[in-house]
Order: structure tokens, then sequence, then C-alpha cells
């Protein structure tokens, strides 16, 4: 789809949007320019199919497309609380801490059911019983998806329960002062009422956390305008009763209190519809919608080689730092003497595993400038 395309389908997702979550009725001169194939794929990537369904409906208009998409993330919403029931229930039993963590929660601040589809469940848990929870997700009929990769291990249940199971919240590669902000998160909790193991963040901790799991999208590959929805639902809900005096000083902390400020006061703009954007809004609010849900790897690409260069990119691609090494290839950070062994083994992965990945990068690479 051509730029200019996506971007007029990208506002009228926006607009439908707006009039969902708001109780308002989309105009109908303007849902009669919509096309309605091209509005799906920009929703999809997005994430925000089931939440326009419940915009064109004031409208009165219904598309299949957007009434499947609607009725399949009810389902998914319901099939999600009852699996994570579970997990908390065995998580209680083998006494081991945890909280569960972004959208498991948003969505029910969300005016309807279904309404901030789900693609994951996000749970902190104690990290000394990574090998347990392992254990436990296995025999609960999940498969392990990924296992000491990044800062969470991956388990998938038939047919749609996707559980990001977080032994750290922010790994040491990711943007500003997260992962040392957030080392001792434990500190940060409140003990649930009604059960012995859970926790959770006071209304303020909650905020600080999705803004920074959102910066840390924004400043990698980019996040999309879920986003910005997330933190608009979040301020019509608790805005008039957070204690800003703190939010400011752990912002600074966090060295994300510029983007905080931006991002919301876009936020509000865009899902209140009041005030027209100014130039600068416009172009953020375009980054937002050209990176999708979980950005983009064109966009990752281009922070790296703006932040070192491209032959100090191809050369850590090949070679990764300790850093990567860390985060993402552990029993070889565990042995090192063995990290040649990866050099060998990574290439061949990406003519594999990740091929389109890989020919995706090695295509932007050689493409000339103009």
């Amino acid at each position: 789809m051509e730029q200019n395309q996506f971007r007029k389908n990208a506002y009228d997702m926006i607009e439908l949007v707006r009039c969902a979550v708001n109780g308002e009725v989309c105009d109908k001169k303007r849902t009669e320019t919509m096309h309605p194939e091209e509005l799906f794929k920009v929703c999809q990537k997005h994430v925000l199919t089931a939440c326009v369904a419940y915009g064109l409906e004031t409208a009165g208009i219904k598309y299949h497309q957007f009434t499947q998409a609607k009725e399949k993330s009810i389902r998914k919403n319901i099939l999600f609380d009852a699996e994570r029931k579970k997990i908390l229930q065995r998580l209680e039993q083998e006494k081991i801490w945890y909280m569960p963590l972004k959208g498991a929660l948003l969505k029910d601040w969300y005016p309807r059911l279904g309404m901030r589809q789900m693609s994951d469940n996000d749970i902190l848990y104690d990290s000394s019983y990574r090998l347990k929870v392992k254990e436990i997700m296995l025999d609960l009929g999940f498969t392990c998806s990924h296992y000491e990769e990044g800062n969470d291990d991956a388990y998938f249940k038939p047919p749609v329960c996707n559980f990001e199971m977080h032994h750290e919240l922010f790994t040491v590669k990711d943007a500003g002062n997260l992962h040392e902000y957030y080392a001792s998160v434990k500190e940060k909790l409140l003990k649930d009422d009604g059960n012995d193991y859970g926790y959770h963040f006071r209304t303020e901790d909650f905020y600080l956390y999705i803004t920074a799991h959102e910066y840390k999208h924004y400043a990698d590959g980019g996040t999309g305008v879920r986003s910005l929805l997330d933190t608009y639902i979040f301020m019509r809900k608790f805005g008039d009763s957070l204690d800003w005096d703190y939010l400011t000083s752990e912002l600074k902390k966090m060295q994300i209190d510029q983007y905080e400020q931006q991002s919301r006061e876009l936020a509000l703009k865009v899902f209140s519809g009041r005030e027209p954007l100014t130039e600068e809004e416009a172009s953020m609010l375009d980054y937002y919608i050209f990176s999708g849900t979980y950005g983009t790897l064109i966009t990752r690409m281009k922070h790296g080689i703006e932040n070192t260069s491209k032959a100090k990119y191809i050369f850590e691609r090949i070679f990764p730092s300790m850093k990567e090494i860390e985060v993402y290839h552990t029993f070889f950070y565990r042995h090192k003497y063995l990290i040649p062994v990866l050099w060998i083994i990574r290439p061949f992965k990406g003519l594999t595993v990740k091929r389109k990945k890989l020919f995706s990068e090695i295509s932007y690479l050689t493409k000339k400038k103009k």
C-alpha cells in the first residue's frame, strides 16, 4: 500500500477507535470514504481490528472481517483469562511470587470486552524459579517457544494462548536507564489482597512501567498506535488522581521524561479529537503509524546504523557484542570459550530459520541512497 494511502487509512482507523472508546458515533460522511479492505490491513498491523469493529458499529456498519476479528478477540480474552488463572494457581501452590503485566490489566479498563486485542499475556515472577516455571508451563500443556533468550521465556498452547514469563522486565540492551531502574523491581511492588504470592504495582508505578515498555519499543524498532491508545485509556481512568511529583522524579531517573510528556500529550490530543496536531505532533504520529504494533526491522536497522555506523552495524551482526550474547545467547555467555562456535552457527541460522529477516537486512544494507 502506498504511503499516503496507508496514512489515510490509519487516520480513519484512529477516528473509528476514538469513537469506539468514547462512545461516539462516527460521522457517516467519513465512513463513506473508507476502503474496508485497506482499512482492515492497517488495523491488523496495529492490532486494533476489534476496536475498529466497535467503532464501525457506532455508525451501523458491519463488515465480516471486522466482526469476525472482534468475535475472535472476545474469545481470546476469555481463553487468556482462563489459562492465566490456572498458571497463577500453580504459582501459588509452588509458593512463587508473581505479577501479571500490561495488557492483562489494561484490557479491563477498555469500555467493551475484546476491545483491546491480546497478542500474548505477560507475567513477572521470581527469577530464581525459572526452571520450575518451565516445568509448570509444560505440565499445563504449553510448548516452549524460546527459553533463556531475552528477558522472558515464551510458551504457547493451541489454539491462541501465548504467554511470556518474565524473569526480569528489561535487558541490559534496552534504551535509557530501564534495566538499572527495574533491577530490584520487587521492592516497588505491593502485595495483593486475596492471595498469598500475587503482587501488583501502585497506580503510578504501573504507568511508569507501561511507559517504559512503550519507550523500549519506540526507541528500538518503533511502536504502534495501540500504545498511544493504552496511554489514553489509562489517563482517562487515573489521570486526575496521579502523583505527578513522584512520576516526574521517577521518569527523570529512567531518562524518559521528555518522551513520556510528548507521547502522553499526543495520545490525549489524538483520541480526544478536540485539538489539531502541531507539525511536530503529526510527525511523531507518523512514526507510530508506520511502525505497526511492535516496530519494523528497517526502523531497528536505521537506529542501529545511526547510533554507530554501517560498518560497525554489520560487524556486530556477524560478531555480536557481549551485551547481545548475555541477553540472547545465554549458553555462550556462560561458556565464553565457545563464543567462536556462535560466530559459525549464526550465519547458518540466518539462512535457514530466519532467512526472510536476513535477506531483508542484506537488501537494506546494499540499497543505494537516492
